[in-house]
């Protein structure tokens, strides 16, 4: 899901050079139409409402970073809420697949296989799609409904196969603890945490983690 962009080069942005000239570069056009506009689309808007949140975010702020038409987001998205759902709340990462990776192991380590999973994909995917989800929140009532149900069917069937108690409470928990370290990480970037090392984290808050899942909360 993590797509990488780059700008492309060809005959409407082409780099020309000569034995002669120095390298002249051409005035960026349109990109054509198709996945190349679709996947710059969907890169910049997890950008900009990453910076901007969904109230903040503009169509034509979409449409000018990634380098097209603003008339393309209509053309292929259906405006900024049909980019908005493409760009933010589709995952990006198989929840299902996920969740098998972390069943296979012993259930007194599932919080270290949580929070290592947790950092990772995120991690990998830039930190923008969980910014703009948080950002947006107060602006798009899916936004926050997403991450809503994203934790309550994940950690309810996590806590589920482990056989523990008092699910509800458990997975509200873990998603305070795994939110909190998103928030400090992706959005904040308070330092030194931000930089920290994914198994540094992951041995400092596994532990919590680890109790909310098995152990006494009171």
């Amino acid at each position: 899901m993590n797509v990488e962009f780059r700008e492309g080069v060809g005959h409407d942005g082409a780099v020309s050079t000569t034995d002669n000239t120095e390298p002249t570069a051409r005035r960026r056009g349109r990109r054509p139409a198709g996945q190349d506009t679709r996947t710059a689309l969907v890169e910049a808007a997890r950008a900009v409402f990453a910076e901007s949140g969904y109230d903040g975010a503009t169509v034509r702020t979409i449409a000018t970073r990634a380098g097209v038409d603003a008339a393309m987001v209509n053309h292929w998205f259906g405006g900024k809420e049909g980019l908005f759902a493409r760009a933010v709340l589709e995952l990006p990462f198989d929840p299902l697949e996920l969740q098998a990776e972390l069943r296979d192991g012993p259930a007194d380590e599932l919080g270290e296989r949580i929070v290592r999973a947790f950092l990772t994909r995120w991690d990998g995917a830039g930190g923008d799609v969980f910014k703009a989800l948080v950002r947006s929140i107060t602006g798009h009532e899916l936004a926050g409904q997403m991450l809503q149900n994203f934790f309550q069917s994940f950690f309810t069937a996590l806590i589920t196969s482990i056989g523990s108690d008092r699910i509800p409470l458990r997975m509200t928990l873990c998603a305070s603890q795994l939110v909190g370290m998103g928030m400090i990480r992706y959005v904040a970037k308070f330092e030194p945490l931000a930089s920290t090392e994914i198994e540094t984290l992951v041995a400092a808050v596994a532990p919590n983690v680890q109790r909310y899942l098995t152990g006494e909360i009171g």
